[in-house]
């Protein structure tokens, strides 16, 4: 009873009874969101449906999902085809900024890979560390609701909590965090950093999994920004492999560059692949990372953009989240492990249409 007197409010929040692209929910005051029809939506006729219905499915462990979709996660199940299943119980919506756009941004990202040691030598000798011990972080919303999801991190000194060290502050202090492993190359460990999870192979021929836990509180930077106001690249060729390359042909102006971006990740060792913000091991090209300042985790959303030279039209989850993904028609795109993966998500830069799908059950409590 308790949950779908919640889904009655979720879907009055979120449409209450307009007609164009409105602000609709108090808990996203800055997502518009318009009735659509999936006649609308790009090439969905030609989806996977079974694919879908398995991602949706799998989506539906975690409590997020849950409280999105509430019964239609046991209702997947049900006797209805695959497609059947999607027409019959849901409504899309297409998502708009805060200026009424519907136009956005759609990048990718995938699970990095290191070379490293648990022992620290001339060769591996960069270190990842788990969360710092003395990092504090106080989850903002627990004394002011409007800064939901909102978190303020340092350290107390005294009897006060003053920032925590920048990426350049770090590196020749001894940090108070355990070692996860010593990779071989810091350039390698910054892009772990910004994908945020990554799979180690050990000069023991032994694999390790690793994952976002935490960061320094410091905001995001983007060094390619960076580069391109320092004129050493043009924004048009701005992309992972440029980047990486430029760093690789210019080592005295590494830590210059790398210390632009004053954030600084913590990691965890992980027993599975990449993992989202979730807790479920991400989907290659079925997972996504958002901005849940706009659009819930847990949301089945659809997508439509360019991806060399090609459409991609497709039903896909919000998963994830990241520092760099900001704004209501904003993703990125997972893309897995591999060189293949790192390619296409280090040069994809697309513009975005993006619609969220949402219980079409609930569509007479709010018309």
């Amino acid at each position: 009873m308790k949950q779908s007197i919640f889904i009655l409010l979720i879907s009055i929040l979120f449409f209450g009874c307009t007609k164009g692209p409105q602000i609709l929910s108090p808990k996203l005051p800055q997502t518009y969101l318009m009735e659509s029809d999936f006649s609308n939506l790009p090439n969905f006729y030609e989806e996977n449906y079974g694919d879908v219905l398995k991602e949706f499915q799998n989506s539906c462990k975690s409590s997020k999902s849950k409280k999105i979709y509430g019964e239609l996660c046991n209702k997947s199940v049900s006797n209805l085809t695959p497609k059947e299943f999607l027409l019959e119980y849901f409504t899309p919506y297409v998502i708009h900024s805060k200026k009424a756009q519907n136009k956005g941004l759609l990048t990718g990202y995938y699970e990095a890979k290191l070379y490293a040691s648990r022992s620290k030598s001339d060769k591996y000798k960069y270190p990842i560390y788990s969360t710092p011990k003395d990092l504090v972080s106080v989850d903002l919303g627990s004394i002011y609701p409007k800064l939901k999801n909102y978190r303020l991190r340092g350290r107390v000194v005294g009897n006060k909590l003053v920032p925590y060290d920048t990426r350049e502050q770090s590196k020749d202090k001894d940090v108070n965090a355990d070692v996860l492993c010593y990779c071989d190359s810091k350039i390698d460990r910054f892009f772990l950093e910004i994908q945020g999870s990554g799979r180690a192979l050990l000069d023991t021929n032994e694999t390790i999994f690793i994952g976002y836990d935490n960061q320094n509180g410091h905001r995001y930077r983007a060094i390619g920004r960076y580069l391109v106001k320092k004129n050493e690249l043009l924004i048009e060729d701005v992309s992972l492999q440029s980047i990486k390359r430029w760093l690789e042909d210019n080592p005295s102006r590494v830590d210059e560059v790398l210390n632009y971006n004053q954030s600084l990740v913590y990691f965890r060792e992980k027993y599975q692949g990449a993992t989202g913000a979730m807790g479920l091991e991400l989907s290659p090209s079925r997972s996504v990372a958002v901005d849940r300042r706009y659009i819930p985790l847990g949301s089945m959303l659809y997508l439509n953009a360019m991806v060399d030279d090609k459409e991609l039209s497709k039903v896909v989850f919000a998963q994830d989240t990241g520092g760099a993904i900001k704004g209501a028609v904003r993703a990125d795109l997972f893309l897995g492990a591999g060189s293949k993966a790192l390619e296409i998500a280090g040069r994809l830069k697309s513009e975005l249409h993006l619609w969220i799908l949402l219980p079409k059950e609930n569509r007479k409590n709010y018309e």
